[in-house]
């Protein structure tokens, strides 16, 4: 290897390195995890309900976005005179989701550091997330709708959602199925295209219902049905 071949190599060493120091400091600040926390519903939220859901004031609320903004955490949507914020793709809720995995002190079980209505089903950006997720997930290995590695969806697996009326991309922009590190299970649950595909399907039928305000959601009368006819989940 040449000198300056050496000496580029190490320049992008150096760029990496510097970007994710920046991203990590980013995510330092405790009002603007709480930003973050919030955007994993996959809504996206205004200025002024992140300032009250973070507790803080607007001026503070304003700084830490612009800050979330710049390393690209976040994206931001005009509206007329309002301006919606999100994250800025799933790769970061993934990477909120694993990092509340190892924020979690190992001698505490989750479920007491948890609340119930949210460890058993959550939204995880734009995909299902906590004890029914995984549950679904397990079940998709055992039927074989899943790649050994979780990495695709097989030709069963692809046949049996269509069936349930998931609308797949045959050309998804994204990954189009990947396991997704549950912070409150510990294991895996579908995320990836498939993943947006199944929740958006549970939501159409309403299988499931959002609670106003954060990431819970509620399975109604009809999804228990439909979860023990199609995924063989009883669902009290």
């Amino acid at each position: 290897m040449s000198v300056s071949k050496s000496i580029c190599n190490a320049r992008s060493d150096d760029a990496l390195e510097q970007a994710m120091s920046s991203v990590a400091s980013a995510i330092s600040d405790a009002s603007r995890v709480s930003i973050l926390c919030a955007l994993m519903d996959g809504r996206a939220w205004t200025a002024t309900e992140l300032s009250a859901v973070a507790g803080i004031t607007a001026s503070t609320t304003s700084g830490h976005l612009a800050r979330l903004l710049n390393n690209g955490l976040i994206r931001c949507l005009s509206q007329g005179r309002h301006r919606y914020y999100s994250l800025a793709g799933p790769q970061i809720a993934g990477l909120l989701e694993n990092l509340m995995s190892v924020s979690m002190s190992p001698p505490t079980p989750p479920a007491s550091r948890t609340p119930q209505h949210l460890r058993y089903a959550r939204t995880c950006y734009d995909h299902l997330a906590g004890e029914l997720a995984v549950e679904i997930y397990q079940l998709m290995q055992q039927e074989q709708w899943l790649e050994a590695d979780g990495s695709m969806l097989t030709a069963a697996g692809k046949s049996r959602l269509q069936s349930l009326g998931c609308a797949l991309d045959p050309r998804p922009r994204r990954r189009a199925c990947c396991p997704c590190l549950d912070w409150s299970e510990r294991r895996f649950h579908l995320g990836g295209d498939a993943g947006a595909a199944l929740m958006t399907l549970f939501l159409q039928k309403a299988w499931i219902e959002r609670i106003q305000g954060y990431r819970e959601v509620k399975v109604t009368s009809s999804g228990k049905i439909a979860l023990r006819r199609h995924f063989h989940l009883n669902v009290c």
